[in-house]
Formats: structure tokens, C-alpha cells, sequence
């Protein structure tokens, strides 16, 4: 199978960062920044949010398995479109501010149009994007370019609901409160959609070319199934998953220990997201210089550093440090981990013509942490509420960098022993 590269690398690479993120506004970044506003305006619970949560992760667990095979036989243009109008559509009934099981619905919905159309179209696009030789790259751009979109979109979205709130934040009524989330919400789907356009007409029609029989997408599925690497790799995922999917509790964090209003705490939940493009982009270009495995070791070591020291609560008084643990050891290593556990799929031998089948094996149990880890998170803050709340979602952290960190190392040490080639 031949790949045909797009006629503008730079715009097309432009178009796949941008999608890349706008398909998680609205289900994700929303909730990470505006955790606070969004639980005080939808009247719920952190478990209810939890719980549409992984109504969205039961959806995406299904959809990873069937979505991989997909991308490898339809053109990421037309998927990529497709899931970026279909998920806006979602934010716009969210700005209704609908009953919590409607919500959930939505979440759900968002399952299907974020996992099974987009996500391994975009893996697999920007794959051949990178070619051989500057796979991370490909990805550090791609995570590093979504995490400045992600910062600057949140960043407006701060200023926006600053504008819209009195001076006094703590003076504003519910239904002032209500009315500037709406608009919040609003513009978040309006980018979604526009973003749609960009896609249909940068990317090219027919990245992929060549089709692929039910046989041989079925015969892929198998010979991956019987690779060790593809476990482990899976379990790297997981751990990996879990600390980005915590760093949602940092603007909550900012509110209930350090003391700050809505509108700061939103500012430090957006502040802790700009870090994710320096992170992304030094990642990537580290990996093509030091290796991708060897890299992901590192990283899972700051994970642990950073969530034993804000789980022990020993600094929480001390002038500054609360924000070095979350930012530079939390963040930059969760950050770091998104580019790295894709980045490594050249080492690992995986062929670019699976990509998308291994993409899709790799994620169902990789990205399991979109079912538990909200109602975990969720159910861990309302136990107990305020600071010890907090402590035990970071001591969740700690426990699966640690095991990240033991599956990292096995990982290389089964590509060192030449287990590294999926397909032989």
C-alpha cells in the first residue's frame, strides 16, 4: 500500500492539531477548567459527573475496537469531519443545560463521535504525516499544537466568563452564573463546527489508498493479539491515561485547598494546560534523539514524584510549592506521556499499514481509565470533602505511576530481547 502525502504538510499538520483538540472541548477541556462552575450551573455532584463520565468511557471501549479497523479503510478527512459537526452538535444541546441523565446521553453520544470516527483517523493521519525518520515529531507537534490550542481556547473561555460575571464573583446570582457558562458552552461548539470546515479542506482525500479486505483487517487483529508488546504497551497507556485524566482535579484543587475564587481557579486549571505544549514539544523532539521507551521511564518518575508529594499534604502551606508539584511533576509528566506512547510505535516495530488495527487493540484497555476513573475521582471528593478528598485522588495518581513505571521498564526490556516486530 502506498501513502499519499498531502500537498501542504504544514497546513495539513495545522488542521490535524486543531482537530485534535477541538474534538475534546466541549467533553473534556470544559469540564477540566470549569469544574467548579459547571457542578455549581448543572446542579450535580462530582460523581454525577463521574458517572457521565464513564457513560462516555463505555461507549469509547467499544468504539476503540470497531474505530481502529475503520481508519484503516476510509480517508481521515471524511472521519475526521464527520466527528467534529457531529460532536458540536452535542455541545449545542449541552448549552441547554439539560437534566443530568440527558447530560449523561450527550457524554455517551460524545463516545462514539470523538472515539470510533476520530481518534485512531487521527493517530493514524498524523503517523504517515511523520514517515519513518521524525515520528516524534509528528507527535510532539501534534500533542504539543493541541495543548496550545487547548490553552488559548481556555484561556478565552476564562476571560469570557470573567466578562460576563461581576467584579465580585462570590456576589453573582444563579442565573448570571447560568447565562455566562451558557455562552462559554456556546462558543466551544461554534469552534467545534468551524474547526469541521478547516478539516474538509486541508487534509487530503485520499491519504489512504488501497483497500483492505474483512480477512485481512480480521488476520491483523490476531497477529497483534499475540504480541506481548502490544500488552504492555496497553498497560503504559492505562497508567499514562490516568494521570492526564487527573490533572482535571487541578482547578478544583486551586478552589477547595489553596482557597481561590471560581474565575482563579479556572485561571490555574488553564494555567496548568499551557504547560502541555512545552511538555509535548520537548517530549517529541527528545524522542527521536533518546528514544521513545526510555523516555516514558522518566516521565512515569515524575508522575510518582509529583503525586506522592501532593498526596502527603506535607506542602500545601508553603508559598508556591503546591503549584511546582502539580505543574512541573504532575503536569509535564502526564503531558509528556501523551506524545511518548504513541511516538514509540516505530520502535516497537508496529507497521504503519496496522496502525490504526493496533491503534484501536492498544486503547481498549489503555484508555479504560474513561470508564472508572471519573466515578472513582468523583466518589473519592464527596467521601471527603476538601483537602483529604484531594489527597487520595493523588495517592490513586502515585499507584498507577508506580505500576507504569515497573510496565515501562519491562517494555524495553522486550525490545532490547527483539520482541519488537508485530507483524513477524
Amino acid at each position: 500500500m502506498s501513502v499519499r502525502q498531502p500537498k501542504n504538510r504544514f497546513l495539513a499538520m495545522m488542521a490535524l492539531i486543531i482537530a485534535g483538540e477541538a474534538i475534546f472541548f466541549l467533553p473534556f477541556t470544559l469540564p477540566r477548567v470549569f469544574r467548579p462552575t459547571l457542578l455549581d450551573v448543572f446542579q450535580i455532584t462530582n460523581f454525577e459527573l463521574g458517572s457521565a463520565f464513564a457513560a462516555y468511557g463505555v461507549v469509547a471501549m467499544i468504539s476503540y475496537f470497531f474505530g481502529g479497523p475503520i481508519a484503516d479503510r476510509i480517508p481521515a478527512r471524511n472521519l475526521i469531519t464527520l466527528a467534529l459537526m457531529a460532536t458540536a452538535a452535542g455541545g449545542f444541546c449541552m448549552a441547554l443545560i439539560p437534566s443530568v441523565f440527558i447530560m449523561t446521553l450527550i457524554y455517551a453520544f460524545w463516545g462514539m463521535t470523538t472515539i470510533l470516527l476520530f481518534w485512531a483517523a487521527l493517530i493514524r493521519a498524523t503517523r504517515e504525516w511523520g514517515r519513518t525518520d521524525i515520528q516524534g515529531r509528528a507527535f510532539g507537534l501534534l500533542d504539543g499544537g493541541r495543548g496550545i490550542s487547548a490553552a488559548l481556547i481556555s484561556t478565552m473561555g476564562v476571560a469570557l466568563m470573567s466578562q460576563l460575571l461581576p467584579a465580585d464573583v462570590e456576589a453573582a446570582g444563579m442565573d448570571e452564573r447560568v447565562a455566562s457558562f451558557q455562552y462559554v458552552i456556546l462558543a466551544f461548539s461554534m469552534f467545534t463546527f468551524l474547526i469541521s470546515i478547516l478539516a474538509w479542506f486541508s487534509l487530503p482525500s485520499g491519504t489512504i489508498e488501497g483497500k483492505h479486505n474483512f480477512k485481512y483487517d480480521l488476520a491483523g487483529v490476531l497477529i497483534m493479539l499475540k504480541n506481548p508488546v502490544i500488552w504492555i504497551h496497553s498497560i503504559i497507556l492505562l497508567c499514562a491515561y490516568v494521570g492526564y485524566k487527573l490533572t482535571d482535579d487541578f482547578s478544583l484543587y486551586a478552589q477547595d485547598v489553596l482557597g481561590l475564587d471560581e474565575v482563579k481557579s479556572a485561571g490555574v486549571g488553564a494555567l496548568g494546560i499551557w504547560l502541555r505544549p512545552v511538555a509535548a514539544i520537548t517530549a517529541g523532539l527528545l524522542a527521536d534523539r533518546y528514544l521513545s521507551s526510555r523516555l516514558i521511564i522518566y516521565s512515569f518518575i515524575l508522575l510518582m514524584i509529583g503525586g506522592i508529594a501532593t498526596s502527603s499534604g506535607f506542602f500545601e502551606n508553603i508559598v508556591l510549592l503546591p503549584y511546582v508539584f502539580l505543574f512541573l511533576f504532575v503536569g509535564c509528566g502526564a503531558y509528556a506521556l501523551r506524545v511518548l506512547y504513541y511516538s514509540v510505535m516505530e520502535e516497537a516495530g508496529i507497521p504503519l499499514v496496522l496502525t490504526g488495527t493496533a491503534v484501536g487493540i492498544i486503547s481498549v484497555v489503555g484508555y479504560t481509565p474513561d470508564v472508572f476513573i471519573g466515578p472513582l475521582m468523583g466518589w473519592l471528593l464527596d467521601a471527603s470533602p476538601g483537602v483529604t478528598g484531594h489527597r487520595h485522588v493523588f495517592l490513586v495518581l502515585t499507584g498507577f505511576a508506580c505500576i507504569g513505571f515497573v510496565a515501562s521498564i519491562w517494555y524495553r526490556i522486550l525490545i532490547n530481547k527483539g520482541a519488537k516486530s508485530i507483524a513477524g
